[in-house]
C-alpha cells in the first residue's frame, strides 16, 4: 500500500470496493487493471497502450493524419509515452500551429533529448509551442485515463503511474487532465466519483513486483 505522500490526488471521488485502473506513461504506455474479487485484487496486465488513438477534437484529428503518414497506424503510444511527446511537439510544429524559435531550434539540434528541453520550457512558460505540447500531451493523456477506466469500471479509483507524469504534476493538477478524463458524455457523473491519483514515488514499480512475488511464496 503507498503511503499518502507518495500519491497526489487530482480528483478525490467517491472511492468504494471495486476495481481499478492503473495507466503508465514512460518510455511507452502501460495500462493494466486492478480486477476486485470481493477479497482482494487481482492484476491483469493488457497492452492497451497499443490501441488505436481515438481522435477527439480537429486539432487530435490533424495529429491523427500527421502520424499515420509517418507510421501508418498510430496508437496512443504514439503519443502518451517519451517518444510520443516528441510527436505531439513535431506536429505542432511542423503544421504551423506555432513557431520554434531559434534558441530552442538550436538546442534540439544539439542533440540529447528532446523532452528534456521542450518539458521545462512549457513549464515555465518560456515558450508558446512548447506549452502547446505539453497542453495536447496531457489532454490526450486524460481521455485515454478515462476511457481505461470506463472499460475496468474502475469504481477504487485511477491510478497514474510511469515516469513521466510526475515531471509534469502541476500541470496535470491545473484540471486539463480530469476535464478531459470526465468528459464521457452521458457518463460524466460515474468519471467523476472515480478517485484519480497520480503516482509520485519511483519505487512503486519495484514494490508492486515485490510485494506480488511475496504473495506467490506464501501460496508455496
Amino acid at each position: 500500500m503507498l503511503s499518502p505522500t507518495s500519491l497526489l490526488t487530482l480528483q478525490p471521488g467517491k472511492a468504494r470496493p471495486g476495481n481499478i485502473a492503473l495507466i503508465a506513461a514512460g518510455t511507452g504506455l502501460g495500462e493494466a487493471l486492478l480486477i476486485w474479487d470481493g477479497e482482494g485484487h487481482r492484476v491483469i496486465p493488457s497492452e492497451g497502450g497499443h490501441a488505436d488513438f481515438a481522435p477527439r477534437t480537429a486539432l487530435e484529428i490533424d495529429l491523427l493524419r500527421f502520424l499515420t503518414r509517418e507510421f501508418g497506424r498510430v496508437s496512443y503510444e504514439r503519443i502518451l509515452s517519451g517518444p510520443g511527446f516528441f510527436n505531439v511537439y513535431r506536429f505542432l510544429r511542423d503544421t504551423g500551429r506555432a513557431p520554434e524559435p531559434a534558441w530552442l531550434g538550436e538546442k534540439l539540434q544539439a542533440g540529447g533529448d528532446p523532452n528534456a528541453v521542450i518539458g521545462p520550457a512549457a513549464l515555465q512558460g518560456r515558450d508558446a509551442l512548447c506549452a502547446a505540447t505539453l497542453d495536447l500531451f496531457v489532454s490526450v493523456y486524460g481521455a485515454e485515463a478515462g476511457n481505461l477506466a470506463l472499460k475496468a469500471l474502475s469504481v477504487g479509483g485511477v491510478y497514474i503511474g510511469g515516469g513521466i507524469a510526475p515531471k509534469f504534476r502541476a500541470k496535470l493538477a491545473d484540471g486539463r487532465f480530469i476535464a478531459a478524463f470526465r468528459a464521457k458524455g452521458r457518463f460524466e457523473a460515474l468519471m467523476d466519483a472515480m478517485p484519480v491519483h497520480l503516482v509520485l514515488d519511483s519505487r512503486t514499480a519495484l514494490l508492486g513486483a515485490a510485494r506480488v512475488a511475496q504473495s506467490l511464496v506464501e501460496l508455496l
